[in-house]
C-alpha cells in the first residue's frame, strides 16, 4: 500500500521532530508499505497514495491549535481516502489539537480510522507496523 505521510511543523523555523516521521515510516516500511514522508512541498502528489497519515504538534504548550500549514494540504480533492491523525503529545492541550486535526480531514471527506498521540520514537515505529494491519 502507498502511504503518505505528511508532516505539519508547529513553526515555520521548525522541522517538527524529524525522529518521530522516521520512526512512523519505519514501521509502515518493515510491514512492506510504502511510505512517503512530505512537508509542505509535495502536496500536490496526496490524491496518488491509498492511506493517507498526518503527523502534527500543537502550536504552543498551552495551545490545542495546529498549524496553519495544514489547511493548505486539504485543498486538494482527497476525500473518500482513509486516513490516521497523530499528534505528538505536548502541552495541557494536545487533545483539543488531535480533535482539530481530525476535523480538518473529516471535513475534507477522508475517512479517519485511527488517531493516536505519539510520545516518542519507539512509540512512533510501534504506531506505523500496526498502519494497515
Amino acid at each position: 500500500m502507498r502511504i503518505a505521510l505528511v508532516v505539519f511543523p508547529a513553526g515555520k523555523h521548525t522541522a517538527g521532530d524529524p525522529l518521530l516521521a522516521a520512526s512512523l515510516a519505519r514501521g509502515m516500511e518493515s510491514m512492506g508499505h510504502r511510505a512517503d514522508v512530505l512537508d509542505n512541498g509535495g502536496l500536490e502528489r496526496l490524491p496518488g497514495y491509498d492511506y493517507l497519515v498526518f503527523l502534527s504538534e500543537p502550536l504552543s504548550f498551552l495551545s490545542g491549535k495546529i498549524p496553519d500549514s495544514a489547511r493548505a494540504a486539504f485543498s486538494y480533492s482527497l476525500g473518500r481516502k482513509k486516513g490516521a491523525a497523530f499528534i505528538k503529545k505536548k502541552g495541557l492541550f494536545s487533545s483539543r489539537a488531535l480533535s482539530r486535526l481530525m476535523a480538518l480531514m473529516e471535513k475534507e471527506g477522508i475517512i479517519v480510522n485511527w488517531s493516536d498521540f505519539v510520545l516518542g520514537p519507539a512509540q512512533a515505529e510501534a504506531l506505523g507496523k500496526r498502519i494497515g494491519a
